[in-house]
């Protein structure tokens, strides 16, 4: 064998070669913050947050951030596993890390890990969870539906039937219920297929079906499915769909009512530094009165907006006051993922 031109002796490669093997891996950064998604980011405003927020939260500690797409069970493992090598905080997205994320933190201790949207029922104490309580805004934009129907029927699409899903869909049509008790209710259609959260197509044809039975507020809990929910909601005059995550209205102009905003980038950016600081809590759980939650009608700047509901200050301002309500705790909204267990 020859190394940098010398002949070695046989005895001389094992060392050589053992000392090879036994070099110690390339140390962590901590200034490194790297976001993993469960799916592509394309046209999913979610994760375009979600990746915006670890950029601010690693420029805040003085470092950098990469981001890596999964789209799949084994590709989210893959990302995982190689952001938690080379990353001081690793932050995830999504359910789809439940069962993964502990295996990887549990190998990789001297990581932390921010998951946002969920958390695994076996949590290490270098995980960190931030969730929402989405089910206090989705109520309030269903009050608005329901305040705001001109038909007097609402309904709600979601990504998959999943228990998550139905703190947007359930809270939806009780708050339409509370505001309107006549209100009529169709039943939750789910997008399904191969790719849930990114098909606006089949958003488009679960549209089609309430429209053609004059439903007119509908709920559209589909991510990057969103945009055929919107188009498709154009079939019936009037019609309108309350967007997620993030304001939609400008997106699909005059078929946006309002959104439920997930102010996912602020979460992330307080958990990576709090995460720093030490001081993060291992489950921090955001709603209204925290600002993890709002309707982008609620707050300043809603005539600019681009949704339909600037155009309804009495709903509005009815909705305010349900919102205050819910943050006093006078007001309780039921979270449907509790009541699945």
């Amino acid at each position: 064998m020859k190394v940098q031109g010398l002949v070695m002796s046989g005895a001389a490669m094992v060392l050589a070669v053992s000392a090879l093997m036994t070099q110690p891996a390339a140390a962590a950064d901590p200034k490194l913050v790297v976001f993993v998604s469960p799916n592509p980011i394309g046209v999913n405003d979610f994760l375009k947050l979600a990746k915006a927020g670890t950029e601010k939260a690693a420029a805040a500690l003085g470092g950098t951030a990469k981001a890596y797409e999964s789209t799949d069970p084994t590709t989210i493992r893959q990302n995982l596993e190689a952001a938690a090598k080379e990353a001081g905080v690793v932050v995830a997205v999504g359910f789809e890390f439940n069962d993964v994320l502990p295996e990887v933190a549990k190998a990789h201790p001297d990581t932390k890990f921010l998951l946002v949207d969920s958390c695994p029922q076996t949590l290490a104490p270098n995980i960190f969870c931030s969730v929402f309580r989405e089910y206090e805004a989705t109520f309030l934009a269903g009050a608005e539906a329901g305040l705001t129907t001109k038909t007097g029927k609402v309904g709600a699409i979601g990504a998959l039937d999943i228990p998550f899903l139905h703190r947007y869909t359930d809270p939806f049509l009780a708050g339409a219920k509370h505001v309107k008790p006549d209100v009529q209710t169709a039943e939750t259609l789910w997008i399904g297929g191969n790719n849930p959260f990114s098909d606006p197509a089949r958003g488009q044809q679960r549209a089609a079906v309430l429209v053609s039975d004059d439903v007119d507020r509908v709920m559209a809990a589909g991510a990057g499915s969103n945009g055929g929910i919107f188009k498709g909601l154009g079939d019936l005059d009037g019609a309108a769909a309350f967007g997620v995550d993030v304001n939609q209205c400008k997106q699909a102009p005059g078929a946006v009512m309002d959104n439920v905003e997930k102010r996912t980038d602020v979460v992330i950016e307080k958990g990576v530094a709090g995460i720093a600081k030490g001081d993060q809590p291992q489950v921090a759980a955001l709603g209204l009165a925290e600002g993890g939650m709002t309707l982008t009608g609620l707050e300043d700047g809603v005539a600019e907006s681009g949704c339909l509901i600037a155009d309804y200050p009495d709903a509005i301002a009815k909705v305010k006051a349900l919102r205050d309500e819910i943050v006093a705790g006078t007001l309780k909204v039921a979270d449907p993922m509790q009541l699945a267990k």
